[in-house]
């Protein structure tokens, strides 16, 4: 692996602090460095985990997981390695959570919101609490506008888990086959590190075309049921 890189250079490379990099080498979530001298000097593999570390914050991760993700690869983990840890790792939304404030959540929403709106938007899956703050998920907007549909909320909570407890199943489903008929076969044979970055684009692709062949798939299950029910009738 060459060596090759100033702390300085490091930290530009992957968009952090020279404060903030070196935090994260005193947590341990890259290995020493090399010194010549006076001076220590980082590689690419530094630099993957780096990009692994940042990826996984940038998608809501806290640094006590990030720590348990690091410490459960092999210490001779590869560059190809870190890049399909990053592939797989990081959420399929193209946002970062937010997190908010209360005041914060309803300037970003545009309204007021009771207790019990709160209540709801967590079992919607549209916010998680975090102690005082809330984090604000993908499908924010979708909540707030069912907060304005006249149906009991009893109703909501009942769809609400149904998805959940299916797209759950679903997403457990899909990620084994990646995993098995992907994954496991590349890992199979020797790569070079423009492989890898191929691979992570083919990953990030085929969750966009996952995400939407779940939609369709759902629209064309629905007219379905539509048709059948129709049928009886």
């Amino acid at each position: 692996m060459p060596v090759t890189l100033t702390v300085d250079e490091l930290a530009a490379a992957v968009g952090l602090t020279v404060r903030t990099t070196r935090y994260y080498a005193s947590l341990g979530l890259m290995p020493p460095p090399e010194r010549r001298g006076r001076v220590a000097y980082y590689g690419d593999e530094h630099r993957a985990r780096l990009e692994l570390v940042r990826a996984l914050q940038d998608h809501g991760f806290t640094l006590q997981a990030i720590e348990r993700v690091l410490a459960g690869l092999p210490a001779d983990a590869t560059v190809e390695d870190l890049a399909l840890q990053r592939a797989m790792l990081t959420s399929w939304s193209s946002q970062p959570r937010e997190q908010l404030t209360r005041e914060q959540l309803e300037e970003k929403v545009g309204r007021r919101l009771s207790d019990r709106d709160l209540e709801l938007l967590v079992t919607l899956g549209s916010l998680e609490q975090d102690g005082s703050t809330y984090v604000a998920l993908p499908n924010l907007g979708v909540g707030v506008e069912l907060l304005d549909v006249d149906i009991p909320p009893g109703s909501m909570e009942a769809a609400s888990e149904a998805i959940r407890r299916h797209m759950e199943a679903l997403a457990e489903e899909l990620t084994e086959i990646l995993r098995e008929q992907v994954l496991r076969p590349y890992r199979r044979e020797a790569h070079s590190a423009e492989d890898a970055e191929r691979l992570e684009q083919t990953v990030s692709r085929l969750r966009r075309l996952t995400l939407e062949a779940v939609v369709t798939g759902f629209q064309r299950a629905a007219n379905a049921v539509i048709a059948r029910s129709l049928a009886r009738d």
